[in-house]
């Protein structure tokens, strides 16, 4: 299951020296709901690995990101954000994504 990523947790997972998905989401989006499954299972995939979570889009971290569409998937290493999936995505451009980060 993806972390739970709140205002009072990112700082905390940013320092954790892993790289970090993050996924933008609201209960009232359809694709959002297709999406969340997904990475779910990629956050038991790659567990150890990558911390997967997800943010709640009525919170304050979704407007630190410029978050405007949504499901978004933000890809951050070092702190940076190297990648971002904007929509629905195939889980096998999910992994390609996540295996890119781990390189």
């Amino acid at each position: 299951m993806a972390l739970a990523i709140t205002d009072a947790t990112l700082e905390d997972v940013l320092s954790q020296n892993k790289p970090v998905v993050i996924d933008f989401w609201a209960e009232w989006c359809g694709p959002c709901r297709m999406v969340g499954p997904v990475v779910d299972e990629l956050a038991k995939e790659y567990e150890g690995k990558v911390i997967i979570g997800k943010v709640d889009v009525d919170d304050e971290v979704a407007s630190k990101y410029g978050i405007r569409n949504i499901p978004t998937i933000l890809f951050i290493k070092n702190g940076e954000i190297v990648d971002k999936q904007v929509g629905a995505a195939q889980k096998a451009v999910l992994v390609e994504k996540i295996e890119n980060l781990l390189k």
